[in-house]
């Protein structure tokens, strides 16, 4: 026997005995819903063996019989993907939603359909919708809030991904990376003081957390105190991670901050060599015109530009020394 259709069997087996599994009241379905039905077992059938175009006839007759079947709809639009029948897909997806707006997957289905043809505003439409939908479906499941979260914060909307990592807290309190995420917002909308809290909250519930360690320790470098505690971070944010760029950089800049320059231009120089970041390139160029090599100093901040082109800030610090 075949494997495909050793599959095709072990399909058919496992919805006759979901069918087994339907309650008594399932029986008293009108004719066109027992119709419906049966169309729409079959369809998973021909779905989970792989035969496409069956499952398509099966989902259609199904819709024949009840068309503002929102699910169906949904699961057609599925075996459109999977035969590459994009536009297809996308109006059954549009149908499901206008049938059940408070659907999660035709909302998903419609995010990762729009994503494959580059249409990245309606995909992040549709992937909010479907997780703002799921959030009410479960109201206390903070994998949800955390994706909603994470997804707020790469459209940078601190606003949204601050609530939800409060509601995140407000279901397991004490979450250190809530509080972390918290910090790096608070931190972005200048706020350092509760920045500063925050981060303390995340080490508290997880003392090793290497970026809250770092984090924390180069926050208080910028605003140049409490640098012997900054420094005790960071080395140990290092000895988790020691090849971590960003940790190296953190090292050289408050050894910047304490004067100790040619022990700056070491480790920014090694942090430049573990990542390529505008920052430490910044940094590089800060310390290299301190310790009096102009040329060096044009060298990384011209590097800087190069990945962040529109720094005003970095191109006058360039202006002034070709001057």
């Amino acid at each position: 026997m075949t494997q495909e259709r050793k599959g095709f069997i072990r399909a058919v087996f496992f919805c006759l005995t979901a069918l087994l599994l339907i309650s008594a009241d399932c029986f008293a379905l009108d004719k066109r819903a027992s119709l419906a039905l049966s169309h729409y077992i079959m369809a998973g059938v021909y779905d989970q063996s792989g035969q496409l175009q069956e499952s398509i006839r099966e989902y259609r007759e199904a819709l024949k019989a009840d068309y503002k079947n929102a699910a169906i709809h949904t699961k057609l639009a599925s075996s459109y993907i999977r035969n590459k029948e994009f536009n297809k897909a996308a109006a059954q997806l549009n149908l499901a939603i206008s049938l059940d707006p408070e659907t999660v997957e035709a909302h998903a289905l419609l995010a990762l359909l729009y994503s494959s043809q580059d249409k990245s505003e309606e995909a992040n439409r549709e992937y909010e919708i479907a997780l703002s939908n799921a959030s009410k479906l479960e109201p206390r499941n903070s994998d949800i809030y955390r994706s909603l979260a994470v997804f707020y914060l790469q459209q940078r909307r601190f606003q949204d991904a601050q609530k939800y990592y409060r509601l995140i807290l407000e279901i397991s309190p004490g979450d250190p990376q809530a509080h972390f995420y918290l910090g790096s917002i608070y931190d972005e909308l200048k706020d350092r003081q509760q920045a500063e809290i925050e981060l303390k909250a995340a080490l508290e519930a997880k003392p090793d957390y290497p970026q809250a360690l770092n984090y924390l320790g180069y926050l208080y470098v910028e605003e140049n105190k409490n640098l012997p505690a900054a420094e005790a971070m960071i080395r140990k944010a290092l000895e988790i991670e020691p090849d971590n760029g960003a940790y190296v950089d953190s090292l050289g800049w408050l050894y910047f901050k304490q004067g100790k320059l040619e022990e700056a231009v070491r480790e920014l120089e090694r942090a430049s060599l573990l990542l390529e970041d505008p920052v430490i390139y910044d940094h590089l160029g800060d310390a290299y015109l301190k310790m009096g090599n102009p040329d060096k100093a044009k060298i990384n901040w011209q590097k800087f530009l190069n990945l962040e082109p529109g720094q005003n800030k970095v191109k006058t610090k360039l202006e002034s020394i070709n001057k």
